[in-house]
């Protein structure tokens, strides 16, 4: 079926505060950004309500690989060349701290594994070399894998481990981080898709949508590429065989197992970028194809795939996400483009900009100043 398996469980949308007509705080994108935001802001007081196209969490928090990775889409190595020692060293130090508030909030969703980046070839091998000695020379946890598991070896040249990752159910979590919210007080509202931000009644507006932002506002939509990521799921296999997140060939393969032994395994988009550089959210027979094979290749074997499905993320020129004040309308905020990272990333922001409406503003958030990418 071309759906996600992360949103086949049953969900309903918890009681809130009561349906006000003005709000203070509107929020479009009911995914982790916009639940992490109106948790922070209606436990604040603030009379806030989310709205959500479709379902809570049905969006990229629903449609992607279910990984919960610290840093972000640079690996730690081109962090540190591309924003210097220090910045890099701050925003990996977020991120940790972020897998932390992940794992004491959404439960059971979160299972702490750790996760191995792998070598296709020679030259992803000295890249792994490369971030594997700067994270130690920061002081960061990651081990070395020279021995790789029956199922990666002669298909992978060598790996580091991150021990802090972890699997997530995306959409199980993300539920949860609404039902948080709803207790605070934030009105929830879905198939509730919004074409203007004039139409939202609020003081103040947050675009929390990832790469979802077509229409809402020409700037964002011409600093945030919408990017289409394609997925598999297999039945439960037979046995363990992954146990954590994998991902290879810079983010372009990535799969782990799931807790009832089902494949989850996403990406091979580099067979086609100018395709998946879409805002269309379908599967194609041509990545379809790739991923298939590439489960096969791993399992040695066909298995039966149970569910697919294609979410979209937002993608940025330099890789990291806009958030903040949009440039030209003071009354609106954005937390977007998390190029592929936004189960950690999504709630770090959330949060981040939520203390900052409330006039806490964190150092973190002058990494993210959306006035570098986005004109008034």
């Amino acid at each position: 079926m071309t759906s996600s398996y992360w949103l086949s469980e049953p969900w309903a949308v918890p009681d809130g505060a009561r349906d006000d007509e003005r709000v203070d705080v509107a929020v479009v994108g009911g995914g982790v950004t916009g639940c992490a935001c109106a948790h922070v802001l209606a436990g604040a007081g603030l009379r806030v309500r989310v709205h959500e196209a479709r379902e809570i969490a049905g969006g990229a928090s629903g449609r992607n690989g279910g990984f919960a990775l610290r840093g972000g889409a640079l690996t730690y190595d081109v962090a540190r060349a591309q924003l210097g020692p220090e910045r890099a060293r701050a925003l990996w130090q977020l991120t940790e701290r972020y897998l932390e508030r992940l794992a004491e909030l959404a439960g059971d969703a979160f299972r702490r594994t750790g996760s191995l980046r792998l070598a296709a070839d020679a030259p992803e091998v000295a890249e792994l070399e490369a971030e594997y000695e700067a994270l130690r020379e920061d002081g960061f946890a990651v081990e070395q894998r020279a021995e790789l598991g029956e199922a990666l070896a002669g298909r992978f040249q060598g790996a580091i481990f991150h021990p802090p990752d972890g699997a997530l159910q995306p959409a199980q979590w993300v539920r949860r981080l609404a039902a948080r919210a709803a207790e605070a007080g934030a009105q929830l509202r879905e198939d509730s898709r919004i074409e203007s931000l004039d139409e939202l009644g609020a003081d103040r507006v947050i675009i929390a949508t990832d790469g979802y932002t077509s229409g809402l506002s020409p700037a964002l939509d011409a600093a945030v590429t919408p990017t289409r990521g394609q997925i598999v799921v297999t039945e439960p296999l037979e046995r363990g065989v992954f146990p954590c997140p994998h991902y290879a060939r810079h983010g372009y393969d990535y799969w782990q197992q799931t807790r009832d032994g089902r494949l989850v395994a996403g990406g091979l988009r580099d067979k086609a970028l100018e395709t998946e550089n879409t805002a269309e959210e379908t599967t194609t027979p041509l990545i379809q194809g790739h991923l298939e094979r590439f489960v096969a290749e791993l399992l040695g074997k066909p298995p039966v795939i149970t569910h697919r499905w294609a979410g979209i993320f937002g993608t940025t020129e330099d890789r990291l996400p806009l958030v903040g004040r949009l440039p030209g309308r003071d009354e609106v905020w954005i937390s977007v483009g998390y190029s592929g990272h936004g189960n950690v990333m999504g709630l770090a922001c959330g949060e981040l900009l939520a203390q900052a409406i409330l006039g806490e503003p964190a150092a973190e958030l002058e990494l993210f100043d959306p006035a570098r990418l986005v004109t008034a």
